[in-house]
């Protein structure tokens, strides 16, 4: 019998996160959204647009552009034009985020080794395996149904 995950757990990693960062973003006056936009194209340099956000962060289109304007206003974000369309803009984190972006790359990793404290070096292997499995067979269901 194939054990079902809990339903919760996406939930629940998703708010210790977002609990483990309440106090930067209060220290930064900054909303959680604009943080997590901030740290989304900073770990994610190859995915620097607004729609690349919506679809891969899982942020509401109109919070993005608000926390965009907020970022860009604020001198954290930098908006360049997109080779050959015009309808796209490049975001880019300025060197006034980096302060942010270093504490923020700093705030996750020891989130990341709390989530995975006890858990031995070769059962943290395996689940990251396990993941890249899971994640290669989402992608062939998802192709599948193009």
């Amino acid at each position: 019998m194939v054990r079902k995950p809990n339903i919760a757990f996406a939930r629940n990693l998703y708010q210790a996160y977002c609990i483990r960062c309440k106090s930067l973003c209060r220290e930064l006056h900054m909303p959680q959204t604009a943080f997590d936009i901030l740290m989304f194209l900073a770990n994610n340099p190859d995915y620097n647009t607004a729609k690349d956000i919506v679809d891969l962060r899982g942020i509401k289109a109109n919070l993005v552009s608000v926390n965009v304007d907020r970022l860009v206003r604020e001198g954290y974000l930098d908006r360049s034009d997109y080779p050959g369309d015009r309808r796209k803009t490049i975001l880019v984190c300025t060197p006034k985020a980096q302060s942010i972006i270093t504490r923020g790359q700093e705030l996750q990793e020891s989130f990341f080794q709390d989530i995975f404290q006890d858990v031995d070096e070769a059962s943290r292997e395996n689940f990251h395996r396990v993941m890249e499995q899971v994640d290669r067979n989402l992608s062939r269901i998802m192709k599948g149904n193009e």
